[in-house]
């Protein structure tokens, strides 16, 4: 029972319920690929997407790992704070085996990069790096309101741009906008937290962009995110960019609907009113890409 609860303890330590921001835009570029397969001057290698969806995701452990270990220790994560997989707060790791796990995650994922860089092409270095330096040093970022900005690159955009260029050894900018509008949805989860946080994140001292945006902006940004998310996916329907079906995407709107909902109860003073919000909107980055890939994939045979 105890090494159950010990192999328990390390997994939600990396904060599994997140994993969606960095795995769906992997899968969405997976799936556009088969969508483009026979006008794509080139064999596409399936097993290197896969590398690269797993990839992603031992990436994002990293960085919430090492993100956690910073935010405890500069008094971000706190006791009577919402924040983090509250291994540190609870006292269930010590600080420097949460430090150490996230570095080694990051070994595992340079290592991981470093293949697919032999097999594939020098492009994936400048990928690659911007992924290692956003993984370690966002959490600097973050404190000084920069944090969404390196979000909305890193996980949408640049996965993309990596996932197609191993699978198909060429830079493919039009993955770039087919991202946007998960990388938006991403964003919100960032945000979500960082609004419920206003309050705590004050106290120590730092200045995330929700704090420069004050609740009332930060209301607005959820809020045109969100609709952005949508809307890109029309436009590119618009302009033929993907097929039709794509709009199934619109199934997933009831939960963005719920979420904003709950975002215009969000109070400074009351974090608690919206202390899911972020697990929520990655509830909908998961359903929002789920039906966006699976349009793809089916629209391919069509």
């Amino acid at each position: 029972m105890d090494k159950e609860r010990k192999i328990k303890d390390w997994i939600i330590a990396t904060r599994p319920w997140s994993f969606p921001a960095s795995t769906m835009p992997a899968l969405v570029t997976i799936s556009y690929i088969y969508f483009l397969k026979d006008r794509i001057p080139a064999e596409i290698n399936w097993w290197y997407g896969i590398l690269a969806f797993i990839g992603a995701c031992i990436f994002q452990a990293s960085g919430n790992l090492i993100g956690d270990y910073f935010d405890f220790k500069y008094g971000v994560d706190r006791k009577e704070s919402f924040g983090s997989s509250r291994m540190l707060v609870d006292e269930i790791f010590s600080p420097k085996a949460i430090l150490n796990y996230g570095f080694v995650m990051l070994t595992i994922g340079i290592g991981l990069g470093l293949y697919l860089f032999v097999h594939t092409g020098v492009d994936l270095l400048w990928i690659g790096a911007i992924g290692v330096l956003a993984t370690f040093f966002y959490y600097k970022l973050k404190f000084v309101a920069l944090g969404d900005l390196v979000i909305f690159i890193v996980y949408g955009p640049l996965i993309g741009l990596g996932t197609a260029f191993v699978m198909t050894n060429r830079l493919m900018w039009n993955v770039v906008l087919l991202n946007i509008p998960i990388a938006f949805l991403v964003v919100n989860i960032l945000h979500a937290n960082n609004m419920r946080d206003i309050r705590d994140d004050g106290k120590a001292h730092i200045r995330t962009h929700a704090m420069a945006l004050g609740m009332k902006g930060a209301k607005v940004q959820y809020l045109l995110l969100a609709v952005g998310a949508y809307l890109g996916v029309v436009l590119m329907v618009v302009f033929g960019m993907i097929h039709p079906l794509a709009l199934i995407v619109f199934l997933s709107l009831p939960i963005e609907l719920k979420n904003i909902k709950q975002v215009r109860k969000a109070e400074v003073e009351n974090p608690e009113l919206i202390k899911d919000l972020d697990a929520n909107s990655a509830q909908l980055v998961l359903i929002f890409s789920l039906l966006f890939a699976l349009a793809n994939f089916v629209a391919a045979g069509l």
